[in-house]
């Protein structure tokens, strides 16, 4: 008797333990959600990690999820954070975009993939902050489908964020109502607010609250440099990553200040006559859509601290950091430069050290100078992380691992290795862009892939039957190069990194 009531104990036990599709407790109410094709993934989408910031919540820190009775559904594509209706432009490809519906302001949602089967399982936990220059993107982006990383050993989580105006706006009305004294950065603040959410619930889903990465691609790579920053997000996370972005900027008094934000503001304001921002608070989502005037990142010194300094001075949350950039991540849209503009350009610029600047970037003729304001464009974001790379190998213990992706999509057009190719390979979702992908996208794909994975359980990228990554070190820099083999070789355009990092 006494063991048959022992195997009823533990059978109870055990069943409590499974990781049930169809009803996972979290503080705030039982989720459901769906399983992919071949039953071996939970899916889990649209769960509200923040109130709905509408009303009176508007330009406010995200706040508590109301509870709910009952099981919620998260099997449809939640909305995505307000945005101009995306479109295809350029490079970027229907599978780069968000979905063209739903868009709302009811947009703190993330999305969930797991293979656990039990909640004792502790996997690994990888959450994607979506790029599009702090204005556009969403975590349902196709190319974001985290089946593949979540049958891969990974928990994958893509968050919303507030965007634009909507995530953004600074004004001295509303840093008076905060309590932190600073306004605008809503949409950094709503990514804390997903990682404190994932800190409590994610071990329902298997997940390890413990072993947290950060990741994301351009405004997802700042994003990822300013939590790493923020004084606010220590211990929310564990591991970074960042692709083709950062904020390192020594100066930031002229662009990035919050003065400068909270006068953009008042532009606002004035311009549509609106004497206080409960008024502005009435006004549409879509009529505010159309306001053209910038809103991004403010070093508030609150939320967003000065980046370089924080770094510089050793306070960063310091953590294991994988980064790098792509060979044509500039896109250049303006008129074609001649060799006489690029000269003159130079000399504005840098003055007495305008001879080096050509000597690195040479413009003798109007295809040199074409060829050098592309390369100047892809180093505004290889200088980056390059800083970034140097930044935290003096300052941090978390180690660093460089690469440079090179490979160029197959297909056309062909814009080389743009801004943005590389996350279909280190994510494994090759299969959802449209492209005649070979054999050797394909290795490249799985290796890139299992590359991020490791770095996520570990901290260190490298495993069984790969390539050796090693790590970054200042005194003989080094990366990881992508392209259609897989090689270690000094970090590229080394000088010409050098000569921009003296004028930042």
């Amino acid at each position: 008797m006494l063991w048959l009531m022992g195997a009823v104990a533990f059978s109870s036990c055990q069943k409590k333990n499974i990781l049930d599709v169809n009803a996972i407790k979290t503080d705030a109410g039982f989720v459901s959600g769906g399983l992919s094709s071949d039953s071996s993934v939970k899916i889990f989408m649209g769960i509200p990690f923040a109130a709905p910031p509408l009303g009176g919540l508007r330009w406010k820190a995200p706040q508590p999820v109301p509870k709910w009775k009952g099981v919620r559904a998260c099997v449809n594509l939640p909305a995505s954070a307000m945005q101009a209706v995306p479109e295809p432009f350029y490079c970027w490809s229907r599978e780069f975009l968000a979905p063209k519906a739903p868009i709302s302001e009811d947009c703190l949602y993330l999305n969930i993939w797991t293979a656990a089967q039990s909640t004792k399982e502790k996997l690994p936990v990888m959450v994607w902050i979506h790029g599009g220059a702090f204005v556009a993107g969403s975590g349902t982006v196709p190319l974001y489908n985290g089946e593949d990383m979540a049958r891969k050993g990974v928990v994958f989580v893509t968050i919303n964020y507030r965007l634009g105006i909507f995530g953004f706006l600074a004004h001295p009305e509303l840093t008076a109502e905060n309590p932190l004294k600073t306004s605008g950065n809503y949409g950094i603040l709503d990514q804390m607010e997903a990682l404190k959410w994932i800190q409590k619930n994610i071990a329902a889903f298997g997940g390890d609250p413990t072993n947290v990465t950060i990741a994301g691609q351009s405004a997802g790579a700042y994003s990822v440099n300013v939590l790493m920053a923020s004084p606010m997000a220590k211990g929310l996370f564990h591991k970074a990553i960042a692709q083709s972005g950062g904020q390192f900027r020594k100066d930031t008094s002229d662009i990035f200040s919050l003065q400068k934000a909270e006068t953009i503001g008042i532009k606002m304001t004035d311009d549509l006559g609106i004497q206080s921002i409960s008024g502005l608070r009435n006004i549409p989502a879509d009529s505010l859509l159309k306001i053209n005037l910038h809103f991004g990142l403010a070093v508030d010194q609150v939320v967003v601290p000065s980046v370089y300094e924080i770094f510089a001075q050793g306070k960063q949350n310091d953590v294991p950091l994988l980064t790098g950039w792509n060979a044509d991540d500039g896109v250049y849209f303006g008129p074609t430069p001649t060799s006489t503009f690029f000269k003159q350009m130079a000399l504005e610029k840098y003055g007495e050290n305008a001879p080096q600047f050509l000597t690195l970037f040479p413009a003798e003729n109007d295809m040199e100078a074409q060829n050098s304001q592309k390369l100047v464009t892809q180093l505004e974001f290889g200088w980056q992380n390059y800083s970034w790379s140097r930044l935290q190998t003096q300052t941090g213990t978390g180690e660093v691992f460089l690469y440079y992706f090179k490979q160029i999509p197959p297909g056309e057009p062909n814009f080389g290795a743009f801004h943005s190719a590389e996350f279909a390979y280190a994510l494994h979702t090759l299969k959802f862009w449209d492209r005649p992908f070979t054999e050797v996208d394909l290795q490249l794909q799985e290796a890139m892939s299992t590359y991020w994975v490791n770095f996520a359980k570990t901290g260190n990228p490298n495993g069984t039957g790969l390539h050796n990554w090693p790590v970054f070190n200042n005194k003989n820099p080094q990366s990881m190069i992508f392209g259609d083999s897989i090689t270690v070789e000094p970090v590229p355009f080394r000088e010409q990194l050098e000569f921009l990092n003296s004028f930042q």
